[in-house]
Parts: C-alpha cells; sequence; structure tokens
C-alpha cells in the first residue's frame, strides 16, 4: 500500500504500535544488560517512558502531525526515566520541534525531522558513546534523508528505516568492544528497533491497537540497586539541618501551593490572546515559586500564592480551569515539625505536564530571608540508606536505583516542594544522572539547580558530608565534586547468566563483586565474593572501609567479613551498617 503523507491519527497509531511492540519485549531488552545483573533495565526505563508520552498521546487526540508529536514530546520528557528513557525523549524533541509547522508530513519532512531528533539526542549527552541507541538512531534518519529523495512512499521509507536501524544494531558489538566480549547487541538500540517495528506495522496495517495504554513490563526479579555506604563520623558528626527546620511557620509568606489547568477550548473568553510574560508578572505580585507552561489548548500553573482567588480570577480570563489542587503550605509545615519528619511530602502530581515552553522571564525572587539557603534531593535504595541521607540534612530522599529511576517530573516535583534558594541533586546513580539535569534545564532560571554527579550511594554520602553550610555555593560544588571523585564504591550480587567479561569466566548464580563500574570478582559462595571484591578496593591497607548491609545479607557472613578485614588488613578502621537495600547484598565504600 503507497502513502505520501502522514497525518496525526496515522502517527498516533504509529506510537501506539511502537509502545506496544516495546512492552511485549521489554523483558528482552533488560536481558541485554552488559552486566548479568539481575535488574538490568534499559527495557524497563524505555518502556516507562513510552507509556507516559501515549498516555499523553491519547488524551490530546488531533488529526495534525504536528500537534501530535509535540503532545507526545511533552509527555516522553516529563516520563523520561534512566539514560535511554531521556535519549527516546530528546529523539521525539527534536521530531516534534520539526513536524510542529505541519499538518503532514511528506517522505522528505519524516526524514528531516528524524535526523533533528537524533541532533537533539546527541546535545543532550555530554560525552555521546558510539555503538549505543544513538548510533542506532543516527544511521537510520542518515538513511532516511538519502533515501528520502528516491522515494515518496511513507511506508517504503519506513521499511529502510527499520533495515538500516537493524543493520546498525547488528554491528554495535564491534563499535564497543564490552558488547562483543558478552555477546550481546546494545540493549537500547534494540529498544528503538523494537518502536520503529511498530511503526511500520502500523504503516502496513492501517491501525494499531486500541486498547489500553500498555503497562510496565513485570519484573521476575527485586526492584532496586545502587552501590552504598557511609561516613565514618556520621555516628558523632553535627549534620546540618534540613531546609524545614530552617523555617518558622510565620515565615511561609506565600502559604497556598497551587497547581491547576486552564483548558483554552473551554469557557466564556477562551479567545483572549494569553500573553505569557504579562500572566507571570500578575502572579509574582502576590506569588513565587511560578512555573507556566503554554501550548494551544491548555496551560499548566504552578505557584506559591497567599491570594489565591486572585491567581484563580486571573486564570479565568484565559479559560476554563481543571484539575485544582490547593494546599496550605503552614499547615503542612507545623504537621512536619510535630512529627519530626525532615522531608518535605510529596505534592499530588500532575502526569501530563507539557515539556516545551517558552524561555521564561525569571520571576520575582523573595528577600533571602524568606527561603532556606540550601535544600538537597538525594536518590536512595533501602531505608538504611535513606536514614543516612537524612541525618545528613537531605529534604526530599526519592526512592530509586535500577528497574525505579525517578522520571524528570519526579525531579521536578521534589525542586518545586523544597523552599530553598540553592538546590543540590544528588542521583547516586549513573543511569539517573540525565533525568535530574533534564529537570535541572526544565527550570532554568526559575529554580537555582546543580546536579552533582554522583553516580553511586557511596558518593552520594561523600558528597552530602562534604557540604559546608556557611561556604559559598561555588566552593561547596567544587568540594562535592572532589569528594566523589575519591570514593570507590563496591557492589556484591548474583550474576542471572552465564557470561564472559573482563577475563572472567561468570556461572549464573554465582555471586559478584562490582568495583564502581567494573566486575571483578565472581565466586560460588558470598563471603568469598566479598572478600575478592574488597582485596580489589584496598590498597595500602589503612583505609577507612564501610559495609552497608543489605536484604540478603546475613549476620553470620558479616562478622565472618568484618572478622577477616580485622586480621587481614589491621589498620583499616571498619564500620557496618544496616542499608535495607534489595538485590546486593553488599554494598562497600572505601576512603582514603
Amino acid at each position: 500500500m503507497s502513502k505520501r503523507s502522514l497525518n496525526g491519527t496515522e502517527f498516533t497509531a504509529m506510537v501506539l504500535a511502537g509502545a506496544e511492540q516495546l512492552h511485549l519485549h521489554a523483558e528482552h531488552v533488560n536481558s541485554l544488560n552488559v552486566f548479568p545483573v539481575p535488574d538490568g533495565d534499559t527495557g524497563t526505563n524505555m518502556n516507562l517512558t513510552m507509556t507516559a508520552g501515549v498516555a499523553e498521546l491519547k488524551s490530546k487526540y488531533s488529526e495534525s502531525v504536528g500537534h501530535s508529536a509535540g503532545v507526545l514530546s511533552k509527555g516522553l520528557l516529563m516520563g523520561a526515566r534512566g539514560n535511554s528513557g531521556v535519549i527516546l525523549s530528546q529523539l521525539f524533541r527534536g521530531f516534534s520541534r520539526y513536524a510542529a509547522p505541519y499538518t503532514e508530513l511528506n517522505t522528505t519532512q519524516f526524514a528531516a525531522a528524524l535526523q533533528t531528533g537524533v541532533e537533539a539526542a546527541y546535545k543532550a549527552v555530554v560525552k555521546p558513546v558510539e555503538g549505543t541507541i544513538l548510533t542506532v538512531a543516527k544511521e537510520a534518519a542518515k538513511h532516511a534523508v538519502y533515501y528520502s529523495r528516491r522515494s515518496t512512499d511513507i511506508v517504503e521509507l519506513m521499511e529502510q528505516v527499520l533495515a538500516k536501524a537493524k543493520e546498525t544494531l547488528s554491528q554495535t558489538p564491534e563499535m564497543l568492544p564490552v558488547l562483543k566480549q558478552v555477546g550481546v547487541v546494545d540493549s537500547g538500540g534494540q529498544g528503538l528497533v523494537y518502536i520503529y517495528e511498530g511503526f511500520l506495522r502500523s504503516l502496513k496495517n492501517g491501525s494499531a491497537s486500541s486498547g489500553p495504554v500498555p503497562a510496565p513490563a513485570e519484573r521476575t526479579v527485586p526492584r532496586n540497586v545502587e552501590g552504598i555506604v557511609t561516613h565514618p563520623d556520621l555516628a558523632t558528626v553535627q549534620t546540618p539541618a534540613s531546609a524545614q527546620s530552617k523555617l518558622s511557620t510565620e515565615e511561609i509568606e506565600f502559604l497556598y501551593d497551587m497547581e491547576f489547568f486552564i483548558n483554552r477550548q473551554l469557557g466564556n473568553n477562551q479567545s483572549t490572546p494569553f500573553d505569557e510574560d504579562k500572566f507571570r508578572k500578575a502572579l509574582s505580585v502576590n506569588g513565587d515559586s511560578i512555573i507556566v507552561i503554554a501550548d494551544d489548548e491548555t496551560i499548566k500553573v504552578h505557584v506559591h500564592s497567599k491570594a489565591p482567588g486572585e491567581v484563580l480570577n486571573l486564570a479565568l480570563l484565559y479559560g476554563e480551569i481543571t484539575q485544582i489542587h490547593i494546599l496550605n503550605m503552614r499547615e503542612q509545615h507545623r504537621d512536619l515539625l510535630s512529627t519530626g519528619m525532615d522531608s518535605a511530602p510529596m505534592p499530588e502530581l500532575f502526569a501530563d505536564i507539557p515539556a516545551e515552553s517558552k524561555t521564561p522571564e525569571a520571576p520575582a525572587v523573595p528577600p533571602a530571608d524568606e527561603l532556606a539557603p540550601y535544600g538537597f534531593i538525594a536518590v536512595s535504595s533501602g531505608e538504611g540508606i535513606s536514614s543516612i541521607f537524612k541525618s545528613l540534612g537531605v529534604d526530599v530522599v526519592l526512592a530509586g536505583g535500577q528497574t525505579m529511576n525517578p522520571s524528570t517530573e519526579d525531579f521536578v516535583n521534589a525542586i518545586a516542594s523544597i523552599s530553598a534558594q540553592q538546590i543540590y541533586i544528588l542521583p547516586n546513580n549513573s543511569n539517573i544522572v540525565l533525568a535530574a539535569q533534564q529537570a535541572r534545564d526544565l527550570l532554568e532560571g526559575e529554580r537555582n539547580v546543580i546536579v552533582v554527579p554522583s553516580k553511586t550511594i557511596p558518593q552520594g554520602i561523600a558528597a552530602a558530608f562534604e557540604f559546608q553550610e556557611d561556604e559559598s555555593v561555588e566552593t561547596n560544588t567544587e568540594n562535592m565534586i572532589e569528594a566523589v571523585s575519591r570514593v570507590q564504591s563496591g557492589q556484591v550480587t548474583y550474576a542471572v547468566r552465564d557470561t564472559n567479561i573482563d577475563e572472567l569466566q561468570i556461572k549464573a548464580g554465582e555471586f559478584i563483586g562490582i568495583q564502581n563500574s567494573k566486575i571483578v570478582a565472581a565466586a560460588s559462595d558470598l563471603l568469598t565474593a566479598c572478600q575478592e571484591l574488597l582485596g580489589k578496593m584496598l590498597g595500602s591497607g589503612d583505609e577507612i572501609v564501610t559495609l552497608l548491609t543489605g536484604e540478603d545479607a546475613t549476620e553470620e557472613i558479616t562478622e565472618s567479613l568484618t572478622t577477616w578485614l580485622e586480621d587481614t588488613y589491621p589498620n583499616a578502621e571498619v564500620e557496618v551498617h544496616y542499608g535495607g537495600q534489595p538485590i546486593y547484598a553488599y554494598l562497600f565504600s572505601v576512603e582514603s
């Protein structure tokens, strides 16, 4: 069947089919993780990201491909999880930017939109690595541009795109030696191929599944992961107070936390032109923490105000108000202080926050004495680890790690919940850094956010411990990044498949030790794996060693391990703390 153009209805059907195909094969994508650990999560993250985009797209149907692509982009951007999800969101963000003015796309325009998506994705990654989803997308788009000059048939073009994507995917082991060593193709690239397969199936069949939005792929293993431990002085150090405890309830001037949508298609005044700058300035008269994100149909508003009635009256000028949420932050603060909590409750979130917006004029910032000087967000796995972060003054602890990476939207709303001049984010996982940075970029000009690139739990704890309240932002940032660099992180889990990596022959079911990002030990029993890993991590023998026990740790093994450390490394300072993390029986930290 020949097709010379692609409209919004057909594009929506393609996306639904692509999401369905990815959903069906998410576990296969997970299994392609280079490390044979039980929590590979590329497929899960891509699936969750596509699910968020599809939910948005199905709620805002349009026959215009430009509008539909924009809606998809917004859903993907806010729902993006993990590096693969962020890259996927950027591929379609660039696509939507090119497609925006078009009701339909011909082959040349469709190819150009794919190419623009690739350019956006490469810009989002500081150090792009070839042999990944980026390469698969790049080569497929490059071929699409070439082939679009020779064909006017969208179906033929998509066939070529998919064929080139599959060809490039098969070559990824030659581009990344570690893929060849382990005998797998790139997982993110495979996920993209599944999406493209769905696209082509929809174009050929003329329809997509009309069922519900695909649910996240079910996991067959426990949910979490990450890396580790505590600082030797945690028991005695005077930790900085949280941002919430630095405020008195009466100091919260803009006490009503408001979130709502303005539907431009409803109400008596929907034809009133929307001047975003004027609207922001009007809100800032009696409010702060202003976020306004608008498209042709919907305006999303978040504001802390002392005059909620005036805010609603302003909003009514532009359409009908829907999904209103108003919280009294003084009441929340009283509850926090009375219960001894040191982290603010997360506000109810919008599932469909539009992602694209004009770069706003910076909102009016309240006087410094109305805000705490700083606030912290950290990602954690296990209640013991979360308690450590809270003891170090972290305001919001997001549950996370492998297979449950926080989304961009999770970070955006965590930022909104903290009343502080400067906010630091500790992602504590290499697969979460991009989502944190994407949230920071979305709020640029509205909130001061710094992402400290901590890639393990021990790095995050070391960074939080390094923070000094009386130092400048620049000095603290430099010191925290330096603290991240000097910590060695270790993790012990079990292998889910046979593999040969870094000259280690690993059998399914064996315990494996990971030093920073490299598997360095494998053994049939847990104690031996821990000893081999720590032997690799310890150098002079006089380091500070911290053990964080997980759900699968036992008192017997922990006692044997500490005794071995004391006998083998008598000059090492050893501490043991409860972490409670799943999957990883032990997490280790070594500092000189």
